[in-house]
């Protein structure tokens, strides 16, 4: 009879310390295996040298490092997750499965479908809070109704909030010796899951306390790298949201620490209405008779609108897998009024190229920029992209930067002219919410 034991599965949730449900995990009756699943169902979708994949990979490696010099490891499969646990039961005597809450709507789905696998076999699935600070219902108005507000959000979140109970950090090294003992546990290269190594890199992030204090001052200029990079990481758990709150408020960081609860809203958003993936917030925006000309929406693609804002911020997103993001608003609102293309090609193109994709995140941001979303820019609120050159570029740094034929007679024309496609925007859009 095999020895019994419990399984911690590592989703959002890259890191070994402060990691909640890994803690709870080590502190529960039986050794505990931890595993990670590289999902077929998602990595299908995926270009073959998706710099993500190889983020992922690289961080367990990392973390197969550090666990094996505790005689331990993490086991890594390939497939769809119901599949790998019916293999992993009839090689171990699973008791219990432990990970962390993840809210999307597909993991919401494959979670229920391994839960109805696992109660066939009598094995209890525990799920804990970990990648955010408050989840779901938490933060609501006093009838229950969730917020579709930002501010009235942040303010009930802050006034909730409470550092000696949300901050609690979860120290695990001490418990490892309570993984199981086996260094030599299933492992897979990149090429096992189809995939290359990606020639991008996910940079590391910049929590120190000068970025945090220049946040505020300096987080609208692309030109400087003055911003953190904590995307990427928070996305895939390789930082505790809680220690990054508590640098912000270490630093006394107001703009900071919004930021970081703007992600908490979103996921809400999401979490309350996952029909927003697909259809707008406020239903009489998709009445908007979108024009979706699949040769302008190429150009807007590659950089090549003849506006120079747009197009250095897209050829950094299809360069680095980046995108400064005050860049980000100008980029989407050119794409949504300017050529009144559908907001959802937009996201789905952020969605496959951006390394730090939250989808909660791209679906709110591209909906606030369409108008259609909560907390949206109205309508008619339509960014010019030449004057925030004046704004947030006047050096044209940032633009000399990314556009290498910029100022030559082989940088492209204009694809519009400004004044005229506001006015369009603004007939179309107001004819469709009338």
């Amino acid at each position: 009879m095999q020895d019994k034991l419990n399984i911690f599965w590592f989703r959002r949730d890259l890191r070994l310390d402060d990691n909640i449900g890994f803690y709870k995990a080590l502190h529960g009756k039986y050794p505990v295996l931890p595993i990670f699943i590289f999902d077929s169902e998602i990595l299908e979708e995926l270009p073959k040298d998706d710099a993500r994949v190889t983020f992922i990979f690289e961080e367990l490696q990392k973390m197969r490092n550090t666990l094996q010099e505790h005689d331990s490891s993490i086991a890594i499969y390939h497939g769809k997750p119901k599949a790998v646990f019916k293999q992993i039961c009839s090689e171990f005597n699973v008791q219990n499965v432990i990970t962390n809450h993840d809210y999307e709507p597909y993991a919401i789905k494959r979670d229920k479908e391994v839960k109805e696998f696992f109660s066939e076999k009598n094995i209890e699935l525990y799920t804990f809070k970990d990648q955010v600070i408050f989840e779901r219902d938490e933060i609501v108005k006093s009838d229950g109704d969730p917020y579709v507000v930002y501010t009235p959000y942040m303010k009930v979140w802050k006034n909730t909030f409470n550092a000696d109970t949300h901050l609690k950090i979860y120290y695990t090294n001490e418990h490892l010796k309570n993984l199981v003992q086996h260094s030599r546990l299933p492992n897979l290269s990149l090429s096992d899951i189809g995939f290359k190594k990606s020639s991008i890199e996910i940079p590391d992030y910049d929590a120190t306390p000068t970025t945090i204090q220049q946040y505020k001052s300096k987080r609208n200029f692309p030109a400087e790298d003055a911003t953190s990079h904590l995307g990427p990481h928070l996305r895939f758990g390789t930082v505790s949201i809680r220690k990054m709150i508590k640098k912000a408020i270490a630093e006394k960081n107001e703009t900071f620490w919004q930021e970081l609860i703007w992600r908490e809203f979103f996921m809400q958003i999401l979490w309350h209405f996952p029909e927003t993936v697909d259809t707008a917030f406020r239903k009489k925006y998709d009445r908007v008779e979108w024009r979706n000309n699949k040769k302008e929406f190429e150009l807007w693609k590659q950089g090549k609108t003849g506006y120079p804002m747009v197009d250095a911020g897209m050829r950094q997103l299809n360069q680095s897998g980046y995108m400064h993001n005050r860049v980000r608003m100008v980029v989407a609102s050119f794409l949504c009024k300017h050529l009144l293309i559908d907001w959802r090609w937009g996201e789905a193109y952020f969605a496959e190229k951006l390394l730090d994709f939250e989808l909660a995140s791209n679906v709110g941001n591209w909906q606030w920029a369409a108008g259609s979303g909560v907390d949206a820019a109205p309508y008619f609120r339509i960014f010019n992209p030449t004057t925030q050159i004046e704004k947030f570029d006047k050096d044209e740094k940032y633009i000399k930067h990314w556009i290498s034929e910029y100022d030559t007679d082989t940088y492209p024309d204009k694809m519009v002219d400004h004044k005229e496609a506001r006015e369009r925007a603004l007939a179309t859009y107001k004819k469709a919410i009338s």
